[in-house]
Order: C-alpha cells, then structure tokens, then sequence
C-alpha cells in the first residue's frame, strides 16, 4: 500500500545533542499504538534531517525498524547533490526503510530548470530501486513546488508511488491532484498541509504524511475516517480543534516547527526534553503556553476518541 496515514515523527535528543536512543524508540511505539496509522516518515523536517549525518539518519531508521518490524518506513532524502541524495538514500535502506521520499534541495528555492528536477530524481529512483515518492513544495515556499510540466515530466519515472503534497492551499492540491491522476492513476496523492486537512480530504487523498500525527495520531486518523465516512459534523469539530493548534505549530518562521513540537511532548511528558539540532533556539516561555493552550482541546477530543 503506497498511501495511508503516516506519522512524521521528531528526533529525540539529549542534552548534549545525540540521539537519545531509548526516547526515540519509545517515541515511535507510542505513535504506533494508534489503530489507523500505516507508518513513519523519518528525518524529514519534523525529524531534522537536514541536521544529521548520513549515519545518523540511518540510526533513526534502524531504531524505528527494531521497534516495527512490519511498518511501513519512508526515509527522507534532502541533499543538494543527486550522489549525495543517493548514498543517503541506500545507507536508508539498508538500515530498513522501505522507500525513499524525495526533498527538493533547498538552492531550488532560487529557482531550478526543470531538467534538473527531473534528473535528479530519476538519479535517484535508478540508483537505489526505490519506491520513490516526492515532496510538493508550499505555494509560499519559492520555487520548491514543482510547476504543471514539470510534475507531468516527473511521472516518467516509473518508481514514483506517492507524493506528500504540502501545498497548503487548497487550489494547489486539487490542481496537484488532477494533474497526477491524469497521468498516472496509481500514485498516491497524500494531503499533507496540517492546517488544512479536512479541505483536502474532501476533495480526494490517499492519506497524509504529517507531523501532527507525531503528537496527536488519533485525531488525524479519526478525521480521514470521519470523511470517508460522510460524517462531516463529526470532521468539522476534529478539524476546528486542529487548526488552531496547528495554526500555532507552523507559523513563521517555519523551521521552527519541530522545535514547537517538542515542546509540546516534554511537557506532556512523551520525550524527557525539547532540545533541537543547533542552530535551532528554544521555543520561548509565552510561546509555550499558547501551543498549550491550544492543545488541550486536542487533547481532550483524543481523549474521547474523537467522537462527538
């Protein structure tokens, strides 16, 4: 199954900056009680990847694999060089993921010709055998959202599965959306703008790959479930709840998302402390007390099991 709920889980650090090992794995067991979630994203941005080694990358993935030995696994590539995005991509899979997702290179904010785009992927998806799914840039996010011709030229390639489409615009998804089942039926097109999820879902996913299924995996599996039901009353009070913590969650600057997730878990208890790869500040005392806020009635609605 290439589409499905997917947790983009955190990076549990210690003090001193390494992975806190036995956090980590309690981390994704915790996620992984959850009826409904089909697997992990790892050492994507909710996961920092961008901040680790290649054998750091692989540890998560290996610890994840120990924890869930038939869990679906996507590992996170982001580097600027297809060679390095490849040897990234096969130390990932040996260390047990299942298939490789794709992170446009952050130069390509400035711009990137077409032919570069699709080089590197079908570099990548040739050199390791991969499932490969891409990464949908954000409308805001310069040029990292791929345009019309170019996602067409990408599904060439024919070990494309899946796209996390994190568009976070409605517009964009639909028109994401149409453009791959125009042409290739078979790939899964995963909503993946946390704040606007139920948008998303009503026009049509394949599920979602998401950080917010890192801390409240139950509401984001009840909230597919609601739609594909038809109980829409049930979907608005799961969506009215998120969206004023996510809200919160991936405000600019956005890179401080993972940090606030983290937050959130030290003080609820899951993670023993909120530290984040350096440069990455500290969620601020008046920060963490709206992220708490906003929280509890997420909470609450997880508590309840998502019901009305």
């Amino acid at each position: 199954m290439n589409g499905g709920i997917y947790a983009a889980t955190i990076c549990t650090l210690t003090p001193d900056g390494r992975i806190d090992t036995d956090a980590q794995q309690s981390h994704f067991s915790a996620v992984l009680e959850t009826k409904g979630i089909h697997g992990l994203l790892l050492n994507g941005h909710a996961g920092e990847g961008i901040f680790m080694s290649r054998d750091e990358q692989a540890h998560v993935i290996a610890l994840a694999r120990q924890v869930a030995p038939d869990t679906r696994i996507l590992a996170a590539v982001s580097a600027e060089a297809t060679a390095w995005a490849v040897a990234d991509g096969l130390a990932a899979l040996r260390a047990g993921a299942d298939a490789v997702m794709v992170f446009p290179p952050y130069s390509w904010a400035l711009g990137a010709d077409p032919r570069a785009i699709v080089a590197h992927h079908r570099g990548i998806a040739d050199a390791t055998g991969a499932p490969i799914y891409l990464f949908q840039g954000a409308v805001g996010s310069g040029k990292l959202a791929y345009a019309p011709d170019t996602l067409r030229a990408l599904m060439d390639i024919d070990s494309i599965v899946g796209i996390k489409e994190g568009s976070w615009e409605t517009r964009a998804y639909e028109t994401t959306r149409r453009i791959v089942h125009a042409a290739r039926p078979d790939v899964a097109v995963m909503a993946s703008g946390d704040e606007h999820l139920l948008s998303c879902y009503l026009i049509g996913s394949e599920g979602s790959a998401v950080s917010l299924a890192a801390i409240l995996p139950e509401l984001i599996v009840a909230l597919d479930q609601a739609v594909r039901d038809g109980q829409l009353t049930h979907a608005l009070q799961i969506h009215t709840a998120l969206f004023d913590f996510a809200r919160l969650v991936y405000a600019a600057p956005g890179h401080m998302a993972a940090a606030r997730l983290k937050a959130c878990l030290a003080e609820l208890g899951r993670i023993p402390c909120d530290f984040c790869h350096a440069p990455t500040p500290a969620v601020t005392s008046s920060e963490r007390t709206a992220l708490m806020a906003a929280l509890r009635p997420c909470l609450a609605l997880s508590i309840q099991g998502g019901a009305d």
